[in-house]
């Protein structure tokens, strides 16, 4: 009599989350991290420099054209911190949201082949990019060394303690979006095009180059329906004392996270059954 020791099972609904089975796939899950840390920049001559020399160069764009030429407030704060503070956490979110859109099409050839939780690799894509953020991270805290002991007027707070709340809600969000849209673009695949002129807009609509402040109170409620924009006023604020911070806020934010993830699960799950007569 033949055993078998992986019994693979349709799933009894679509919110379903197996965690057991994707813990015995966490070997196949730090490959696909570190895939992506390794492909990402693999036969470039500068290698994991450009981690510091995208953010700088983009740091120094946003000087010369939006705090120079457009001339739009920083909240008082030196202009290379509060611009880092935002990019930071953008391109963490955007980079995640983009690479987790295509896990359906990018991957088709090993899903058609070898069975294991689809899931594993959108997760690892959120994992990976965590590295980047860290390392961006770490250039906004010498700058922000810098300009604390020059007399800034720097004001951290209690509320860093956030940090990794907040983090948690970009990762979620960017999976939310990323899995959703993966979903839809195995069957329609002009959403890859749209997204990635989205995302673009999507920044602007975020208080990354510019503070919520300077917004009149009745626009100030349509970017607070960016579920991005109360995570960076709140970083802003935790680390610099300045930004708009309110528990609310915040609490929306994390609701539209854990809404959207839900809806981007029920999506991945009920397109992974078929996608591959599709792709």
């Amino acid at each position: 009599m033949e055993t078998y020791t992986t019994e693979i099972k349709p799933q009894s609904h679509l919110f379903a989350i197996d965690f057991k089975e994707i813990w015995r796939y966490r070997d196949l899950f730090y490959m696909f991290v570190k895939r992506d840390i390794i492909t990402q920049y693999k036969q470039t001559i500068l290698g994991p420099l450009w981690f510091f020399i995208q953010p700088m160069l983009t740091t120094i764009m946003y000087m010369v054209v939006f705090g120079g030429i457009a001339g739009i407030s920083t909240d008082d704060l030196p202009q290379p911190l509060f611009y880092m503070a935002g990019i930071c956490l953008w391109t963490y979110f955007s980079e995640c949201l983009n690479k987790t859109s295509n896990t359906f099409t990018a991957n088709a050839g090993i899903f058609g082949k070898v069975y294991f939780p689809r899931l594993v690799v959108p997760m690892a894509t959120v994992t990976s990019n965590l590295l980047r953020f860290f390392i961006q991270m770490t250039l906004f805290v010498l700058l922000y060394i810098y300009y604390y002991f020059t007399g800034a007027g720097l004001q951290i707070n209690s509320y860093i303690l956030l940090l990794p709340l907040l983090i948690i809600m970009l990762a979620a969000l960017a999976l939310g979006f990323g899995i959703l849209f993966s979903s839809l673009t195995t069957k329609y695949r002009d959403l890859t095009f749209l997204l990635t002129f989205f995302v673009q807009l999507w920044m602007y609509a975020t208080p990354v180059i510019y503070p919520l402040s300077v917004m009149s109170e009745n626009r100030r409620w349509i970017m607070l329906l960016n579920p991005v924009t109360s995570i960076i006023e709140t970083f802003k604020f935790s680390v610099m004392g300045k930004g708009t911070f309110e528990w609310s806020y915040l609490a929306y934010s994390a609701g539209f996270a854990v809404v959207l993830l839900a809806i981007g699960i029920v999506v991945f799950n009920r397109v992974q059954r078929s996608f591959m007569d599709t792709v």
